[in-house]
């Protein structure tokens, strides 16, 4: 199977962090991101423009000493594309931790498990695939 159209780059990272109203400060109010999305009191998703920082509130249970990485994610430019690389990686015997879905605000993905264990997300996100 041939590999599908290159990414638009890794312009997507998630974290746990323990105090999401504090990060979410640091990242506007110091780094001048703008907040893209709320979805829940939980998450908030930033954006400086052509990429996206999602902060993600950590249980109480979660060990931030260990990881504060959700997970990384490589932009693609169209839904169809996300699919296509599902196929591709799929077909490679990548693990996935997902099959494709179409998200609440309009971006489709997958996840899968890459090096080391880091999982990797393939997005199609409207407000920064054309970037």
């Amino acid at each position: 199977m041939e590999r599908p159209k290159p990414t638009a780059g890794m312009r997507h990272v998630a974290f746990h962090v323990r105090d999401l109203e504090a990060a979410e400060r640091f990242y506007v109010d110091l780094l001048g991101m703008q907040v893209e999305w709320r979805p829940d009191p939980d998450n908030v998703y930033l954006t400086s423009g052509n990429d996206n920082l999602a902060l993600h509130r950590s249980r109480a249970d979660f060990d931030l000493s260990r990881q504060v990485l959700d997970h990384i994610g490589f932009i693609l430019r169209t839904p169809q594309e996300v699919d296509d690389w599902y196929a591709f990686l799929l077909a490679n015997h990548v693990e996935m931790k997902s099959e494709p879905r179409t998200h609440r605000d309009g971006a489709r993905s997958f996840y899968f498990v890459g090096p080391e264990r880091v999982t990797v997300q393939m997005i199609y996100h409207p407000p920064i695939a054309d970037y």
